[in-house]
């Protein structure tokens, strides 16, 4: 079923639905995001939706999805470090991802809404490594209203100038990851960056 149909199908509902499980829910990282909303914006330039019920709707969904995957990260996660001791589940790494929330919280809270896939996730790692809740809210909301807004509104405004632009969904999704990716990715550089370079030298030697 395509995209458009099934956003017809579900309706306001369905949509809700999905942007709140794909935004918090661990199982929500196998469900459209960003082509969900960019479609359903292009259905609204077309009239088959309206876009204000579109922004209130999707909007709430995203930050409650957020909120919630927060709440079982720290309800739930932080105990499978507490209790297991395995690859993953180490003392250590549960000590690292909150000194990352402390120092970088804020932004991987709001960047992560333009990455799949990392977006289901960073909410409930910020539960994990106990992130301030009410930091986290502020965040969670300007990130999650920002993406909405952002997405909704940018397949709104194609779908009125571009002619079938249903067919360039895919590749406008791949960009905007792209766009969106390159701040935190500049971050990463910075931060390491001689770590980086001197194991690549030490590769390089090697050979």
């Amino acid at each position: 079923m395509k995209l458009e149909n099934l956003i017809l199908t579900v309706g306001y509902a369905g949509i809700f639905a999905i942007v709140f499980a794909e935004s918090g829910l661990l199982f929500g990282i196998f469900l459209p995001g960003d082509s969900l909303l960019l479609t359903a914006g292009l259905l609204a330039s077309r009239g088959y939706l309206n876009v204000f019920y579109l922004l209130l709707f999707c909007s709430i969904a995203a930050i409650g999805g957020d909120s919630v995957g927060y709440w079982f990260g720290e309800k739930v996660g932080r105990r499978l470090f507490e209790k297991k001791e395995s690859f993953i589940f180490r003392k250590k790494n549960l000590i690292r991802a909150e000194n990352f929330y402390k120092k970088h919280g804020s932004k991987a809270v709001v960047l992560a809404r333009f990455l799949p896939v990392i977006r289901t996730f960073v909410p409930v790692v910020a539960g994990v490594a106990k992130m301030e809740y009410q930091k986290f809210l502020f965040f969670n909301i300007f990130g999650g209203t920002l993406w909405v807004l952002s997405t909704i509104l940018l397949g709104y405004f194609l779908g009125s100038v571009v002619p079938n632009m249903d067919k360039y969904i895919t590749g406008i999704v791949i960009l905007i990851i792209v766009v969106s990716s390159l701040p935190a990715f500049i971050h990463f550089w910075k931060d390491n960056k001689n770590e980086i370079v001197l194991k690549l030298r030490s590769i390089i030697g090697k050979k």
